[in-house]
């Protein structure tokens, strides 16, 4: 096909520019079109360039509203100039919402570009032939720019309005500006909207609304001073019903439609705007938005808050003034219900405090989530052995909440009666720096802010952490050890299956199995009955000086989080996870779950069953007499044989024991005896505990014995000590050695001091400087450690 060329194009266009009609009247159709062409071409130019200059202004500030699952509004703030405009969405302005007022307002909404020109011809000649404003012709779109931009009623004005209503129509669309109308449109006093009017006078959503309610609504921002709802409400049912009838005879709405419609009546008065959930509310301000739509469930929401305030009254008595609460749906990781204080509006004991976002000592409520971690480490088994006794970490040396040790004890009946020793042994084994990381991963900001600062306390309570937090982490234990951000808001959503891996299944479960057995000493004695209580597993916490009490619990279907105590941090002496705060949680579940059907967590592919040495927990050796089942993962767990038996050489009388170096001949006999730790030795002698020891070792034995000298445990190696000298008192000498060790010798400054049995304590009144301190056992093992000390007024 040949292109052609450009002259001919060229010659082609002038024909068309240069063209002009023969015909005397087409000639003058032409000139005119020609000129009108132009006329719109410059009035769509000059448009363009003033809507460019003078945007219409359309930065609308609206009332900030929560809402809950369903929609319904719960709580809703002011603007700054202090009026109540909610913003209604589209899919609340329902086909009735729509029909009504496009009916009543502007018939040809959907016909006309902004301006009804017709209408405007029809105003303007009844105004200027009786000399007087009688009608008017503003449109939908012309109301809304004179409420986006209010003035006085000029004609200059009105032409400004004509031109923000073409504005609006090139800006937004017919469904939009109708929104815009029914957000701006006047009620009277500081009501603004339709949702504000619906809220504050019916009580209802605006797509709720009847078509009396929505007819009778519409007639007060025509006359919004002399139409008060509440005050003139005959006056607005007579005009409500001249409409009503006026819309019969248009044939707008069914005749049985409109016979119910007059037939209803009106009561409305303007009430209050609801102030529910009120710390989550403030919370949730502080992030911005117009409509933020939360997850609460409106029903669990306010049984919860009977039950902490009727609970929290009974608290009173004992000088226990607040309580918290968080529910999370596990399925969903929705946040639906969230109390931050027993009543808000309590001044006398700071009820706007936020107790579920408040930064509180956690207590024990971190341990199930470490036991977790060491079983994924293969550090530990349920059924692993600890030992529960006196340990110092450089000055540090924790005690457990009955100030008693009780030697050895499972991994599982430590976190069953929240032993605290155990678990400052497993942090020291699993590392503080990874147990924080992974409470990281599990959102808490503050302990990942001081990570640097914390040490093995943080297991006991010794950090910050808050309701918000510890609820959120517990839903990873029944979610198969995957922790996903709770859902505060709608606009959060999670994809099946994300979050991140904290625990594998298998020691999640083990975790949930300990945490669900009921014969436990944190079960709270004056509970009534379980009879019809869903099953949960829960962990108490009780912070240092008794300020804080926590139990969470959950199953599959809930997460529940509890704290009670008070906000100006007052110690109270009956305060307790166990006693307090739990049967707050055990009320909340029975009335949330009551008597449900739903099944516990099963065991997964990952986790299998063994055998153990009851003795030590490790697989059982060839000697080993008792054994016990046990959960373990596969290729994680610790496969070592239980080596807790001894073969040992002694004399036939019982009285000395031989190494290889030193065993005669004949004469001696061997005999097994159980491996006793220096640290349970210590124990069992201070308790008088009776067990079988090796015989001290034959003392014409010429072996140098080299490794296994004693353990000074007190004073610690390269401390400072501070000594009054107005009251002086002396310092402590101890130490642990092994079980073959009877006798030791202390010396100060290479000065021989005393000499004593092995488990016995000394005490020392030291100079002022530096001190060598030296252990010798009558293995002629020795073990040196410095001091320093210093001599202050106190």
């Amino acid at each position: 096909m040949k292109t052609p060329d450009r002259k001919a194009i060229q010659q082609f266009l002038n024909r068309i520019i240069t063209w002009r009609p023969r015909h005397r009247y087409t000639q003058i159709v032409y000139k005119w079109s020609k000129r009108l062409l132009l006329t719109v071409f410059i009035a769509i130019i000059l448009f363009f360039a003033l809507n460019w200059v003078f945007p219409v202004p359309d930065n609308i500030e609206y009332s900030t509203i929560i809402t809950d699952s369903k929609g319904e509004v719960l709580h809703a703030f002011l603007t700054k100039d202090e009026k109540w405009r909610m913003k209604t969405e589209l899919e609340e302005i329902s086909p009735l919402l729509r029909k009504t007022i496009i009916e009543k307002e502007d018939k040809y909404f959907y016909r006309h570009p902004g301006i009804n020109a017709m209408a405007i011809g029809r105003a303007f000649f009844k105004n200027i032939f009786r000399w007087k404003r009688t009608s008017g012709a503003s449109t939908i779109t012309m109301q809304v720019a004179r409420a986006l931009e209010p003035k006085r009623r000029t004609y200059f004005n009105k032409v400004v309005e004509m031109f923000r209503a073409l504005q609006l129509e090139h800006k937004y669309t017919k469904n939009e500006i109708l929104q815009l109308y029914l957000n701006l449109v006047p009620y009277g006093g500081n009501i603004e909207g339709v949702k504000s009017a619906s809220i504050l006078y019916f009580k209802k959503n605006p797509d709720h609304l009847s078509l009396a309610e929505i007819t009778a609504l519409s007639i007060i921002p025509n006359r919004p001073s002399s139409l008060v709802m509440g005050k003139h409400n005959d006056r607005i049912v007579q005009e409500r019903n001249r409409w009503l009838q006026q819309f019969a005879n248009d044939k707008v709405f069914t005749q049985k439609e409109i016979a119910d419609a007059l037939s209803e009546p009106l009561t409305a008065t303007r009430g209050t705007v609801p102030q529910l959930i009120p710390h989550l509310a403030w919370k949730l301000k502080q992030q911005g938005g117009d409509i933020i739509k939360t997850n609460i469930e409106l029903n669990t929401q306010l049984k919860t808050e009977k039950l902490v305030a009727d609970y929290s009254r009974i608290l009173t008595l004992k000088n226990i003034r607040n309580a918290a609460v968080i529910i999370i749906d596990n399925q969903t990781h929705n946040v639906i219900t969230y109390v931050g204080s027993a009543n808000f509006t309590d001044t006398i004991d700071a009820g706007q405090v936020n107790g579920a976002h408040a930064i509180r000592q956690p207590g024990s409520t971190l341990k199930p989530l470490l036991y977790g971690l060491c079983i994924d480490e293969g550090l530990m088994t349920p059924k692993a052995i600890i030992t529960d006794v006196a340990v110092n970490y450089g000055g540090y040396a924790p005690e457990n909440y009955d100030k008693q040790f009780n030697g050895y004890v499972t991994m599982e009946y430590a976190l069953e009666h929240s032993l605290n020793i155990p678990a400052v042994k497993s942090l020291q084994s699993l590392g503080k720096d990874q147990f924080i990381d992974k409470l990281g991963a599990c959102n808490f900001k503050q302990i990942k802010k001081d990570q640097r600062k914390l040490g093995l306390s943080l297991i006991l309570g010794g950090c910050g952490a808050t309701l918000e937090e510890l609820t959120g982490m517990y839903t990873l234990f029944a979610n198969e050890g995957r922790y996903v951000v709770p859902r505060y808001t709608q606009e959060a959503f999670h994809q099946p299956g994300e979050g991140q891996k904290i625990l594998t299944p298998a020691a999640t479960f083990m975790i949930n199995e300990i945490l669900s057995k009921v014969n436990r000493p944190d079960f709270p004695l004056n509970w009534q009955s379980t009879e019809h209580m869903p099953k949960i597993a829960w962990k108490t916490g009780t912070s240092y000086g008794r300020r804080d009490a926590w139990s969470i619990g959950y199953n599959k279907k809930y997460t529940v989080g509890i704290w009670t105590g008070n906000f100006s941090a007052l110690g109270i002496p009956e305060l307790s996870g166990a006693n307090i705060a739990t049967p707050l949680l055990f009320k909340i579940f029975n009335t949330i779950d009551y008597d449900s059907d739903q099944e516990w967590f099963t065991q997964p592919k990952d986790c299998d069953i063994r055998m153990v040495c009851s003795e030590t927990g490790l697989p059982p050796g060839e000697h080993c007499g008792n054994t016990v089942t046990d959960y373990f993962i596969p290729l994680i767990s610790s496969t070592q044989f239980c080596n807790n038996l001894q073969e040992v050489a002694i004399s036939a009388d019982e009285k000395f024991s031989y190494c290889k170096t030193c065993q005669p001949a004949d004469g001696y006999k061997k005999k097994w005896y159980r491996t006793v730790t220096p640290d349970m030795q210590r124990y069992f002698e201070e308790r008088h505990i009776v067990y079988e020891k090796i015989p001290p070792h034959n003392p014409n034995c010429e072996r140098v014995f080299k490794d296994g000298g004693p353990a000074i445990t007190s004073p610690r190696s390269g401390s400072e000590y501070y000594i009054s000298k107005k009251h002086p008192e002396p310092l402590q000498l101890s130490c642990n050695v092994g079980n073959d060790v009877h006798k030791v010798y202390w010396y100060i400054n290479n000065q021989f001091y005393k000499s004593d049995e092995s488990h016995n304590r000394q005490f020392f009144m030291p100079e002022e400087g530096p001190v060598k301190i030296s252990c010798t056992d009558d293995k002629g093992r020795n073990r040196d450690i410095w001091i320093r000390v210093k001599y202050v007024d106190l």
